[in-house]
């Protein structure tokens, strides 16, 4: 206080001593109001110097006299500030201390900001585990636990908590948490992208549609000269001029007649033209089926026309060996008309060539007729989208590795393109042509064999144009465990048991069947018994019939048209009954004929969804309304019959239906009851029906299901 009064008389401004020491003249104000008697006794402040109480004030002034350290900031805030008109004897120099205390807030706001940016930031990705927190906060896990027990939050060293308990935590030890959010390309939290195979391109309209090549297999009885033919033709190719010749055997090759090109598939009979449409790959426009002239129908030929008709393609004959003494194209043609193909020259739609192949007779012919069924079906397709082909087939070569012999169906494939064939993906590294030759695209109906496949694809499969490597990897995985649950869980082909199950509701049931007996003449009857079945409301569709075991054949035509194999009096080969196990394909064999008709009529009948009939059981009247907590409830007499709880009723109010429901309560008395006999009353509440008036008519009755009859 002495220093104080001492410093007064000296030649500071009293003005600036107030302004930088404003704390003191709050917290002290008697001490500064005797100011000036003061100045008239010198020595009083000595009486008050012993107190010691008055130190800490002292403090305070000076701490607060710190301030004057910053006087040159605050002094052009000051000056800045417009002057204050107030006299010089004013006792209360108030208003101009006021005037600095704004910028010693905002100079004191500045000096704690460095303070909160001080701290450290923590940055966490969700999911924040209690272990990784205490990481990296540098604390011992137990630590860490023990604050969030103190929060009421009790999770173990492993276990995540919320990011808001995190943020609390980390503000506790002097962090700042900020959340990272997942960074979706990369990491475990990846959200994978569903890969889906291209669609079937809308077919361009206008002049985008080209006409292509008639794809032409060949199939029939061993013996009957298929491979003669096809060696016929292969001649014409050559002895027409063609560059080079076949060097390599690629399952495909084409042929170029008046300059137009016919792409013919050289198959090992119908068995693996059926495989190929098992898997969906109906790749033919025409069936050629080569039949001796001299033999007739064989078995194998019909089995042939079983799977072509099946197919939905054009059938033309080819009658073979017509060079040889023992010919009879007549009978052939007869046999043909038994079949349902009747020639052209006998007034039917099937055409049918006499040709040689030994001496060449009718090649020429066979091939015009072609191109003329070709130009018949109006066959067409668009270049300019993503190529789709078909596998023929495929192996593995030496130095060259997985290579798949296709036909291109609609679009063009290229070099370079990146594609997926069945559970496998590749990129086309080479095109080879049927004459051993690599090119550098294929068209449309072009047979080529391509290299850069990761695995062997099956006959039939689609190979389809994919727009990145990426995808096709990530579709070919998701195809291969598809495949491996299919497995697992078994194919599930049709039963008699479950037609009716794989019906489709707007659908004509049919029941489709291949017959195989032991000689013509029971053939003959079982086939004649099961046409006799009426089928007005059902069909029965005999897709093949023949005599001899069951064969593997047999099989792959069930599973491909999704039949039934019925057997009569005849055996099931070994490596049939192990192709049916592996397809899933039913085989019955029955030995009376009665059986085998009641068994097909049974299960046609079943196909039939049965009719529902009402069956009246009873009626009872109103005779009066009771208004309960639950409702209005109908006290009735039950007039003949029975009132059952678990049938259906309808209200009749002067004879028209008002209302048709179940019945929600039926009471003898307080009891619930099952039925309510003639003569006895009873409560009844029919669902949501409330409108109950006396004399109502309740008509019970039930549903009956009646199968329907052929």
């Amino acid at each position: 206080m002495a220093e104080k009064i001492k410093k007064k008389p000296t030649g500071e401004k009293p003005a600036t001593s107030r302004r930088t020491s404003p704390t003191t003249r709050s917290s002290r104000p008697l001490a500064e109001a005797p100011t000036p008697a003061a100045e008239t006794v010198p020595f009083e402040p000595k009486v008050q110097a012993p107190t010691v109480d008055l130190l800490a004030p002292v403090k305070k002034v000076r701490k607060a006299s710190g301030a004057a350290s910053l006087q040159h900031f605050i002094r052009p805030l000051t000056d800045k500030a417009p002057p204050t008109p107030l006299p010089l004897p004013t006792p209360e120099p108030v208003a101009e201390v006021s005037a600095p205390e704004a910028p010693t807030e905002e100079i004191q706001e500045t000096l704690d900001e460095p303070e909160d940016s001080g701290k450290k930031v923590l940055h966490l990705k969700p999911p924040i585990i209690v272990k990784n927190l205490a990481e990296q906060l540098d604390l011992k896990p137990f630590q860490l636990i023990k604050e969030l027990m103190a929060l009421s939050i009790f999770a173990n060293l492993n276990q995540t908590i919320e990011p808001d308990v995190a943020a609390k935590i980390c503000d506790m030890h002097g962090f700042v948490l900020e959340r990272d959010r997942k960074d979706t390309s990369k990491g475990h939290h990846k959200v994978e992208t569903k890969v889906e195979a291209p669609k079937i391109p809308e077919p361009p309209k206008g002049d985008a549609l080209k006409s292509r090549a008639p794809i032409i297999t060949f199939m029939g009885h061993v013996d009957h000269g298929k491979t003669s033919l096809i060696d016929a033709i292969r001649k014409t190719r050559v002895a027409a001029g063609e560059a080079g010749g076949i060097t390599q055997h690629i399952g495909a090759y084409s042929v170029n007649r008046n300059g137009h090109p016919i792409t013919f598939l050289d198959t090992p009979g119908h068995a693996a033209f059926t495989a190929m449409r098992a898997r969906g790959a109906n790749v033919t426009d025409i069936a050629v089926i080569v039949v001796a002239a001299d033999d007739g129908l064989m078995p194998q030929t019909i089995e042939a026309i079983s799977h072509a008709k099946a197919a939905k393609v054009k059938i033309v004959i080819a009658i073979n060996k017509i060079d040889l003494a023992s010919a009879n194209p007549d009978r052939l043609k007869k046999q043909l008309q038994e079949r349902g193909l009747t020639p052209e020259d006998w007034g039917g739609d099937t055409i049918c060539v006499p040709v040689s192949a030994t001496k060449g007779t009718g090649i020429n012919d066979l091939l015009d007729l072609m191109l003329l069924e070709a130009e018949m079906l109006e066959l067409k397709s668009s270049e300019t989208v993503d190529a789709r082909c078909s596998v023929i087939e495929a192996q593995v070569e030496q130095g060259r590795g997985p290579t798949v012999t296709v036909i291109v169906r609609t679009g063009t494939l290229r070099l370079g393109d990146v594609f997926i064939c069945g559970n496998y993906w590749g990129k086309v590294k080479q095109l080879i042509n049927d004459l051993g030759k690599p090119v550098k695209e294929a068209g449309p109906s072009m047979p080529v064999r391509v290299l850069g496949i990761s695995g062997l694809p099956n006959a039939g499969d689609e190979l389809m144009v994919m727009d990145s490597e990426k995808s096709a990897r990530i579709l070919s995985e998701e195809r291969v465990a598809s495949t491996r649950d299919t497995k697992l869980s078994g194919a599930q082909r049709t039963t008699l048991e479950n037609l009716f199950a794989n019906l489709a509701f707007d659908a004509k049931p049919t029941l489709k069947i291949i017959l195989k007996c032991d000689v013509q003449g029971s053939l003959e009857a079982v086939t004649g018994s099961l046409r006799d079945i009426p089928q007005k409301k059902i069909t029965l569709d005999i897709i093949h019939s023949a005599v001899g075991p069951i064969t593997e054949s047999d099989v792959m035509l069930s599973s491909a048209s999704n039949a039934v194999i019925i057997g009569f009096n005849t055996k099931t080969e070994n490596t049939a009954a192990q192709a049916a196990k592996r397809e899933g394909v039913q085989i019955k064999l029955y030995s009376i004929i009665y059986e085998l008709i009641d068994q097909i009529r049974e299960s046609m009948s079943g196909l039939l969804s049965p009719e529902l009939r009402e069956a009246i059981i009873g009626h009872a009247e109103v005779r009066q309304v009771f208004d309960l907590t639950k409702g209005r409830v109908a006290g009735c007499m039950v007039l003949d019959g029975r009132i059952a709880r678990t049938a259906r009723a309808r209200v009749l109010r002067r004879r028209q239906p008002i209302y048709d429901g179940g019945l929600a309560t039926l009471k003898r008395f307080a009891d619930d009851v099952k039925e309510v006999r003639a003569g006895l009353e009873c409560g009844i509440k029919l669902g949501d029906f409330s409108e109950y008036l006396p004399e109502d008519i309740i008509e019970c009755y039930t549903l009956e299901k009646i199968p329907q009859q052929l």
